[in-house]
């Protein structure tokens, strides 16, 4: 095996060497606190101990253990792995609908994720968590795609003329079938001064995708390309994803137009 592999199998395939790391990753201990951390006998532990300061991973201050400079370069990297693994998982059916053609845009941008599907029999998880995220956030910024489902509109319509503050960057068709599910409701709040509506001709990937910056999270909205059926809604609360979010709302906001009378008065299909 490949010399640094097998020290990667060496490390993982024992889940009291991972505790032993990650708990001096967090602070100095001696033998007992990591033996009641961990759950390993004395036995295990002295073995643990003495293959970690083998690598020079560890150094003993009287009782007390520590990391050493490579130590702490070892856990640090471990831990990374180990919330990528954990992204991957979470994204790993939902991942082939999400704007990876977007510049800038990738999985490392999660931290964590909440991920929202259609399941047999129940296709409104996704429609429930966004109705969920939008009563509880007093601000939102968005662009492309919206979650075009009647109860979200009402929602969204609802909070729009009373007190929520919103931008949102449409492409003109999208924005003509949210007009045509209630068009004297989508003129009345956009007659609202915390309620801009901006149209954008040329956005990327905007009949699949939407993204909304919200208080505290960021939520992005997946439809099947070929289908058209919504596939998932991913929120997290990254700021990372929130930087890369905001970055693309400010240039696409530029680029956009304001509406006028003509887009509020075009024929549509209504929502369903």
């Amino acid at each position: 095996m490949d010399p640094p592999l097998a020290e990667v199998a060496f490390l993982v395939r024992s889940d009291h060497r991972v505790a032993v790391l990650e708990e001096l990753a967090d602070r100095p201990a001696d033998r007992n606190d990591l033996r009641a951390a961990t759950g390993a006998s004395s036995p295990t532990m002295g073995r643990i101990l003495a293959d970690f300061e083998e690598r020079r991973w560890i150094v003993r201050n009287g009782p007390t253990y520590e990391l050493t400079a490579p130590g702490e370069f070892v856990a640090d990297r471990l831990r990374e792995f180990r919330d990528a693994v954990r992204i991957e998982r979470t994204l790993r059916d939902v991942a082939q609908w999400l704007p990876h053609e977007i510049d800038g845009f990738g999985l490392e941008l999660f931290t964590d994720a909440v991920v929202s599907r259609p399941g047999p029999g129940y296709p409104y998880q996704p429609v429930e968590r966004f109705a969920q995220l939008l009563h509880e956030t007093e601000r939102m910024r968005g662009f492309g795609m919206a979650i075009l489902k009647s109860s979200n509109l009402e929602a969204f319509f609802e909070r729009a003329l009373e007190d929520l503050d919103c931008e949102y960057v449409y492409p003109p068709a999208v924005f003509e079938a949210v007009r045509s599910w209630d068009e004297r409701t989508v003129t009345e709040a956009a007659a609202r001064a915390d309620y801009t509506v901006l149209l954008h001709d040329d956005l990327p990937l905007s009949e699949w995708c939407g993204v909304c910056i919200l208080d505290e999270r960021v939520s992005i909205c997946c439809y099947d390309p070929e289908t058209g059926l919504l596939r998932a809604l991913v929120d997290t609360e990254s700021a990372e994803m929130r930087a890369w979010a905001a970055s693309l709302f400010d240039r696409y906001r530029a680029e956009a137009r304001p509406i006028d009378a003509a887009d509020l008065t075009a024929s549509s299909e209504p929502v369903s």
